[in-house]
């Protein structure tokens, strides 16, 4: 198949009227403007966008052990721009937590899903946000082993609040069996920081939310990771978890570190209401998800279209810009080399886009 597009996003410039040649689903040749095409585009083409950190949508979350509930949520993010994702999965006991990867290592091996991602249960219960505190635990190896060889190979990234006993132990065994480890819900201090990052961390999940705050006089996690340039800082851009003035702080300074994320939990794509998210419940008002207990977020109802247009329109990154925080750089940071760019020998997974506007996917 040849498609034309009136422009695209490639080697991180936008360049215009572009012949892509695909095979079997693989990028074959990037060209000038094809005279017979099989399919003409009249946007702008980006690379599929890449969620590493997501929970669920569509009314359904990855926990779920139905197949056409896992099937729903993947629809559901692909139809707004989502072709490559991570499976998240919260905070339950570890018994629980087993059955789960076991269900979901038949979606990665099938290339369904890139990887499993475990936001828990090895938080801090100070910073715990919609994880169930009671649930919480110091990292142990033996029992992270364990979990590594029920996802057989499957779990792709881990969440660890860097100052729980074990924790910098843990960080190094999990970066030396070739899983990303992540910090977050964590209120280490400067120093704890920089040894996770130095045993192996390179990423921290939802970047100002179950944090500190940034603080001039007390150097913390928050404010190192700011500064440490070895770091991938996800961000939830859905103008509920962090305001506009702080995420152009971050995507001002950062500009090439800020991988976007959804964290969507169940209620992404579909209505307010009462859902779920682990064992705590939650209700759903005008998009915002919060923890009955204790009015805490858990988790957003946002899709990467969305956080796209807020992206381009509201923070005015240039589509490069937006095509490198939505998909390169998440892409790069989960070693997947197979996706992220519109490259020869990339999938053949694109987003149509018309100036800020996402208009749809396409999967060649």
């Amino acid at each position: 198949m040849i498609v034309n597009s009136a422009r695209a996003v490639i080697d991180g410039e936008l360049k215009s009227a572009v012949s892509i040649e695909v095979h079997d689903g693989i990028i074959t040749n990037i060209g000038a403007a094809h005279d017979s095409p099989d399919l003409t585009i009249a946007g702008t083409l980006l690379p599929g966008f890449v969620d590493m950190h997501c929970h669920g949508g569509a009314g359904f979350s990855f926990s779920s052990r139905n197949p056409s509930e896992i099937d729903s949520i993947l629809a559901l993010h692909q139809s707004h721009g989502t072709t490559t994702q991570l499976a998240s999965l919260v905070t339950e006991p570890i018994a629980e937590l087993r059955e789960q990867i076991k269900f979901l290592t038949s979606y990665v091996h099938s290339g369904k899903i890139a990887g499993i991602h475990l936001e828990g249960p090895y938080l801090s219960q100070e910073k715990c946000g919609a994880h169930n505190p009671s649930l919480l635990r110091a990292p142990d190896q033996a029992e992270i082993a364990d979990l590594l060889d029920v996802g057989q190979g499957g779990i792709t990234m881990v969440t660890i609040a860097p100052e729980l006993p074990g924790a910098i132990e843990a960080i190094e065994y999990l970066a030396n069996e070739g899983v990303i480890v992540a910090i977050g819900h964590s209120a280490a201090n400067a120093q704890v920081t920089k040894e996770a990052i130095d045993s192996g961390a390179t990423v921290v999940t939802h970047f100002y939310n179950g944090l500190p705050p940034l603080d001039e006089q007390i150097q913390n996690i928050t404010s190192h990771a700011l500064l440490d340039p070895s770091l991938t800082l996800e961000l939830i851009l859905d103008g509920i978890h962090v305001n506009e003035e702080k995420a152009a702080l971050i995507l001002g300074l950062e500009p090439r570190r800020v991988a976007l994320v959804t964290d969507a939990m169940s209620a992404a794509g579909s209505i307010d209401g009462k859902y779920q998210i682990g064992s705590l419940a939650v209700t759903v008002a005008g998009g915002r998800a919060t923890l009955d207990s204790t009015g805490s977020l858990a988790g957003s109802t946002l899709t990467l279209d969305r956080a796209f247009e807020r992206l381009v329109n509201t923070q005015k990154y240039s589509l490069p810009q937006a095509a490198h925080s939505l998909s390169t750089l998440p892409a790069r940071t989960l070693g997947i080399n197979y996706a992220g760019e519109i490259a020869i020998g990339s999938v053949s997974d694109f987003v149509e886009v018309n100036n800020g506007s996402f208009i749809k996917t396409h999967r060649l």
